[in-house]
């Protein structure tokens, strides 16, 4: 990156910023950028310019001028262009014209600032270690959470302190939904009608509602956190197109909400990455976000738990957090992408989740049939796992396709602290033993 420091008394030229996509966040940033320029340049002393856009159609009405800006069909030309001084990346994916132009503006030197989470999860190291070979920055603040500033709490704010654990909600589309099941009583595909067309959710929602995002994110914060590679495919994913109104109404019953966490901490085997439905209690700080918003836990030998929390999504909200990174490039803040030099990271190992200790939530369609309960207690009981209640609701039958509800009725099992691998033994011989129909519902309690 070339120096913009001049003589003493004459102004610091501007920096010259080049901005690929311009959806919803793109637009947003450059509304923010021309509205509050003048404020941005009495902050820092110079000023922020868009010399330059790139995106997929020119005539499209984006509700911003771009008619003042060289426009380039090709995003890795304009990464390549001595005509920008940072490049901005929000097209997406992780691969095609955004892993191309991202590469090519660090190859010629040039700091980048991107919003995209899938090309860091599966791209991250690599790309961290060609901004350090060209001295320039990257910034991916938006990346992760929105408008919460975790990226850079991880990176700069907490000093020598040790995570030892980090969790929490990181997509907005599964706890609106989820926040909704449990205020309005209506189902998850009710839910998630509404949420497409409110825009929370896409016309494709696998990628949210199955907890691909969320394993994204984690992945990211997990190097940071723990100074290894980013490891993706190594994180363990439930989503939430099981849950039903009776798992949440009976976890209302108990004291509980359900959520869709993201979860990792070191242990001895590795790292233990993990994000499926968790049950939390109502008391708890991260039970009390709710709706489209986002929170982060961060648990270190220092500050114990720290929670950052705000809106995860929308354009205002990341386009304030690329803003974020802009500015710490522009002053000239250097530190490594992932914490630490990419050369220090570790190779991330995998923790397996079998081996994982906590209460769990189980939700059986148990055969209406003498002996029936008895057997699956002393399954149970076999595996030693303790059963802290057995609840049977025939109010709340959870419907199944296949599971007639004449000939069956639904259980819940409330375990007492135990290990993943003795509860899905217990669970294989409790369905060979065919007193159960269906598939099982299993989801994880976490104390905070």
């Amino acid at each position: 990156m070339q120096s913009f420091a001049s003589g003493e008394g004459e102004e610091l030229r501007p920096l010259r910023v080049g901005i690929a996509g311009l959806g919803t966040v793109g637009a947003a940033l450059i509304r923010i950028l021309t509205e509050d320029g003048d404020a941005i340049a009495r902050k820092l002393g110079r000023r922020i310019v868009v010399s330059a856009v790139s995106a997929r159609s020119r005539s499209r009405d984006r509700g911003v001028d771009i008619s003042g800006f060289k426009w380039f069909d090709d995003p890795v030309a304009l990464a390549r262009s001595g005509e920008i001084d940072l490049y901005v990346e929000l097209i997406g994916g992780e691969d095609g014209p955004a892993l191309a132009s991202v590469t090519a503006a660090l190859e010629n030197g040039c700091p980048v600032v991107t919003a995209n989470k899938a090309l860091l999860a599966r791209h991250g190291v690599a790309l961290a270690r060609a901004a350090e070979n060209a001295h320039a920055q990257l910034g991916f603040e938006a990346a992760v959470a929105g408008g919460i500033p975790v990226i850079k709490t991880l990176r700069e704010g907490l000093g020598s302190a040790a995570i030892t654990r980090v969790y929490g909600i990181m997509n907005g589309t599964c706890n609106y939904i989820l926040t909704r099941m449990g205020n309005e009583g209506i189902s998850f595909e009710e839910c998630l009608k509404d949420a497409q067309a409110l825009g929370y959710a896409e016309a494709d929602p696998t990628f949210d509602v199955e907890g691909f995002d969320t394993a994204h994110k984690l992945a990211i914060l997990a190097s940071l956190c723990f100074e290894t590679e980013i490891s993706a495919d190594q994180v363990f994913v439930e989503g939430i197109s099981r849950i039903t109104q009776a798992d949440i109404k009976v976890a209302a019953d108990l004291g509980y909400k359900i959520k869709l966490l993201g979860m990792a901490r070191k242990v001895e085997t590795g790292i233990e990455q993990r994000v499926h439905p968790t049950l939390v209690r109502k008391s708890s700080a991260i039970a009390g976000v709710d709706g489209v918003l986002n929170a982060v836990a961060l648990e270190t030998n220092h500050v114990q738990e720290l929670l950052l929390a705000g809106p995860g999504a929308g354009g205002e909200a990341t386009a304030a957090s690329v803003l974020s990174d802009i500015l710490d490039i522009a002053r000239g803040t250097q530190v490594p992408p992932l914490g630490v030099p990419s050369s220090e990271l570790a190779p991330c190992a995998r923790a397996p989740m079998r081996i994982h200790e906590g209460g769990y939530y189980i939700r059986l369609n148990a055969k209406d049939v003498p002996g029936a309960l008895a057997a699956i207690a002393t399954r149970m009981g076999e595996g030693n796992i303790s059963l802290e209640s057995v609840i049977q609701r025939p109010d709340l039958r959870a419907s199944e396709p296949g599971v007639e509800e004449e000939t069956s009725r639904t259980v819940v099992l409330i375990t007492h602290e135990t290990i993943e691998s003795a509860v899905r033994e217990a669970l294989a011989r409790i369905a060979s033993d065919g007193f159960i129909v269906g598939q099982p519902q299993l989801i994880r309690i976490e104390e905070f």
